[in-house]
């Protein structure tokens, strides 16, 4: 089992660090792992920590997104982290997340990004709300 949580540990720190990447590339603000109220540590702030801590800063142009390669149950972990952001942001791998997850994610104000090559394994409902990665990395470039 220690064996098993390593390797999706890998594979977690992996998805972050090609993201990390992406965004460099992209010139896009933010931070990786800044830590929050609470000692919470969202995997990334948009623009980036410093804003973040600014109370001055509009919370409106504040973005999180939190990165599970698999989401199961452990996708409402991000819902306590960056208070300041009402609407969180989740990227994931995981092909066709039920209807009763996505509701309760739209319901708590999680939008859920997947790579738009997954999102034919999602429900027509599902899928007009999804975003791609693609949808994200506008979204951000563009705040």
């Amino acid at each position: 089992m220690s064996i098993q949580n390593r390797r999706k540990s890998r594979a977690g720190h992996a998805l972050e660090n090609h993201l990390e990447a992406i965004f460099t590339d992209h010139k896009v603000k933010f931070s990786k792992g800044a830590r929050t109220e609470g000692n919470s540590k969202p995997d990334f702030l948009f623009p980036g920590k410093e804003a973040y801590a600014d109370n001055s800063f509009i919370e409106s142009k504040l973005v999180m997104l939190g990165v599970k390669t698999t989401c199961k149950d452990r996708w409402r972990q991000i819902l306590a982290e960056a208070s300041r952001i009402p609407r969180k942001h989740l990227l994931t791998l995981e092909s066709a997340i039920s209807t009763d997850q996505t509701t309760e994610m739209i319901r708590q104000n999680v939008q859920l990004v997947v790579p738009a090559s997954l999102h034919h394994t999602y429900s027509k409902v599902q899928q007009k709300w999804l975003w791609s990665f693609t949808d994200f990395l506008d979204f951000v470039c563009n705040k």
